[in-house]
C-alpha cells in the first residue's frame, strides 16, 4: 500500500469529523440539515467528498480495510446528492449512522 491510500483514508476521516462537528454545532443531524445556508450545504459537500475519495481507492486497499459495502454506499450517496435532490433530507438523516460506523471501521 502506498502513502496515497493512507492520505485518502485520512481525508475521509477528516470529512466525517467535519460532519460530526456541523451536527454538534447545530445540536443534531436534523437541525443541521434544516439549516439550508450552512449546515445542510456543508454536510452535502462533505458527503460528496467522501464518496468521491473512497471511489478512487484501489481494490486491494478497499479489501485491506474491508470497505467494499461502505464504498458502494458512500458513492451511491454522492450520486444521490448530485443527481436526485428530492427527498434528500429524510434519507440523509438515516445515512448519518452509516457515516459514523464507517469512521469507526477505518480508524
Amino acid at each position: 500500500m502506498s502513502d496515497k491510500p493512507v492520505a485518502k483514508i485520512e481525508f475521509v476521516l477528516e470529512m466525517i469529523k467535519n460532519i460530526e462537528t456541523v451536527c454538534q454545532r447545530h445540536k443534531g443531524i436534523h437541525e443541521a440539515l434544516e439549516d439550508e445556508v450552512e449546515g445542510r450545504a456543508a454536510i452535502l459537500i462533505f458527503l460528496m467528498q467522501i464518496g468521491e475519495t473512497l471511489k478512487k481507492l484501489h481494490s486491494d486497499d478497499i479489501a485491506m480495510y474491508g470497505l467494499e459495502t461502505e464504498i458502494k454506499g458512500a458513492y451511491d450517496v454522492r450520486n444521490f446528492i448530485a443527481h436526485d435532490y428530492e427527498g434528500l433530507i429524510s434519507r440523509l438523516s438515516k445515512r448519518y449512522c452509516t457515516i459514523t460506523y464507517l469512521s469507526s471501521k477505518i480508524k
